[in-house]
């Protein structure tokens, strides 16, 4: 069963809307305002987003920025639902992202049909670009046809890297596309003495290295296995093909692309202006949506020196840290791996 989050503010209609949703087989979650829209949305992970633009807490253009910005939700159909007519707001609701506009009052069946249409669109995206090597030669396939789908497959192997390996270096010309089909990576960055900054954590089923190709230029970071990883590459010159020949394509990398100077962009400012505990909260939200996903039990093993490249901190002060979280029962440790007892009061900590 398919789950639709609902943020209205207008209890009747929050409440009309999810009851017809859910005569016709979904599974709804309501939300009376934007923050609690977003909250609710990190929570559940809907299959689509239906979102008043007036709202208080935060309006509908504030729920769509927060959720293309995360990672986790940014691949979520949205549709804004709204008594806001004008073509200058319906423009301006499709240029920062939006699915679809669908004014008030609506017909259930015109509001129906746009959900089903955007959920079988998604569906097919998941399709065409998923995990694994054929995922990747998915991704190849939409640009050639199986010819070149069948000669990029014959040519392909993955290499794979045993922990603390480098798997490229800052200052070195990119000459590939890397995908993670088996452990993790860091994308980091280092200062003059030898200081880290963790700015991406590479999850199986993902990208890197396209920031350089995209450029292009020379790699400013460097990306080394977080643990033993088998990792499958894409010749620069191949992925310079793909980019061209396929718009679908390039629309996939550059918001890949975008996501990355979006997630930096708040990195720097909570450097910048948070206090210890919170980079340390943010830290282990960061590794947590990395290392768990969906599954509270499983625990973070990330070495400490590692999260604290994550916060931006040093490594006694992050230890000095957690052991006050544990003593919150915010964490628990155990044979030095952690876990999360309480994510929300940790995500109150941030907000």
């Amino acid at each position: 069963m398919k789950k639709v989050l609902v943020i209205e503010d207008n209890q009747g209609i929050r409440e009309n809307t999810a009851e017809f949703l859910e005569l016709s087989n979904y599974h709804v979650y309501m939300a009376a305002n934007g923050k609690e829209g977003v909250e609710l949305a990190l929570a559940v992970r809907p299959d689509l987003i239906l979102c008043d633009i007036m709202m208080p807490e935060l309006d509908g253009y504030g729920v769509l920025h927060m959720v293309q910005k995360n990672p986790e939700l940014q691949e979520i159909p949205f549709i804004f639902l709204t008594a806001k007519t004008e073509q200058s707001e319906i423009r301006k609701g499709m240029s920062l992202g939006a699915d679809d506009y669908i004014p008030k009052p609506f017909d259930p069946t015109d509001l129906l049909n746009a959900i089903e249409s955007r959920l079988k669109k998604a569906e097919m995206c998941k399709k065409h670009i998923g995990k694994g090597l054929d995922g990747v030669n998915a991704l190849i396939s939409l640009a050639g046809g199986e010819e070149a789908l069948k000669d990029f497959v014959d040519g392909r192997h993955t290499d794979k890297y045993r922990k603390k390996d480098r798997i490229y270096w800052e200052g070195n010309r990119p000459i590939r596309l890397y995908y993670v089909q088996k452990g993790k990576v860091k994308v980091y960055k280092t200062n003059e003495d030898g200081k880290e900054l963790i700015i991406k954590i590479v999850n199986e089923g993902e990208f890197f290295g396209y920031t350089a190709l995209l450029d292009p230029a020379v790699y400013t970071d460097n990306a080394d296995a977080l643990e033993e990883c088998e990792i499958a590459s894409i010749p620069k010159t191949e992925f310079e093909e793909l980019m061209h020949s396929n718009p679908a394509v390039s629309r996939k990398f550059i918001t890949l692309l975008a996501s990355d100077v979006t997630g930096q962009e708040e990195q720097l400012i909570h450097l910048a202006y948070n206090s210890l505990r919170r980079k340390v909260a943010d830290a282990l939200l960061t590794a947590s949506r990395k290392y768990q996903g969906g599954n509270e039990e499983t625990p973070i093993s990330l070495s400490r020196e590692n999260l604290a490249a994550i916060a931006g901190t040093a490594t006694e002060s992050l230890i000095r840290t957690l052991t006050d979280f544990k003593a919150e029962k915010l964490i628990d440790i155990k044979e030095g791996k952690i876990y999360v007892l309480n994510r929300d009061k940790i995500m109150r900590m941030i907000n």
